[in-house]
């Protein structure tokens, strides 16, 4: 029996970057329970408008000035080091709205069936290499280097395809009571919000892949 696990997450979370791999640490370590890991999609700054704006404008709309999220970086860009990620705030230049982003994912999800690859790229481009997430060429090159075609991809971002269906999702999460992410979802038993351990994450999967098992058995 297959326990599906609901990761809420935005692609420009840098806990929510964090979280996955301490997801996949979790998983690993539990390798007699099946799982299928779904990506939710949330908006962590949904003010941003979808052309993006400057990072620096964000920093000061967000934090007040660029400097005081300094010990913020510092602190995140440690922890992403102890799980084997690199964070370089100072390489990203550009603060991107992630609609599309989630998009990409979705098609990635129902295409390929590699959502996971698909959101790890598109982090990494933001995270590690300071990729613009707001720039259509920069979104279609790492789409085909996650195995969708390009030329499809290109086209379906310029319409408004699943805008309205990533909108809803989203939405629904924060309806749900959820304003913080990474927030995953046992079974749909069991919630855990933020980058809890793998060892967190692996218990919250024994007890969801027990209880989810006796409520099909139920059923």
């Amino acid at each position: 029996m297959t326990l599906p696990i609901d990761m809420i997450s935005d692609v420009v979370c840098p806990w929510c970057l964090i979280g996955k791999r301490r997801l996949e640490k979790a998983i690993a370590g539990r390798p007699d329970i099946p799982v299928e890991v779904r990506f939710q999609p949330y908006f962590l700054n949904p003010w941003v408008p979808r052309e993006g704006l400057s990072r620096e404008q964000y920093l000061v709309t967000k934090f007040g000035s660029s400097e005081r999220y300094g010990p913020i970086a510092a602190r995140v860009a440690k922890a992403a080091a102890a799980e084997g990620l690199a964070y370089a705030p100072e390489k990203i230049t550009r603060q991107p709205n992630t609609l599309d982003c989630h998009r990409l994912i979705l098609w990635a999800a129902g295409q390929s069936g590699n959502a996971a690859r698909m959101k790890q790229r598109l982090m990494e481009l933001y995270f590690a290499e300071g990729g613009d997430l707001s720039d259509r060429d920069t979104l279609v090159k790492a789409a085909a280097e996650c195995g969708l075609d390009a030329g499809v991809v290109r086209a379906r971002l310029a319409t408004d395809e699943d805008a309205a269906r990533v909108q809803h999702d989203a939405d629904s999460a924060k309806e749900a009571g959820i304003d913080g992410v990474p927030c995953f979802i046992f079974g749909g038993l069991i919630a855990v919000e933020g980058a809890q351990s793998p060892e967190y994450l692996a218990q919250a999967i024994d007890r969801a892949a027990r209880e989810y098992a006796n409520q099909q058995a139920a059923e």
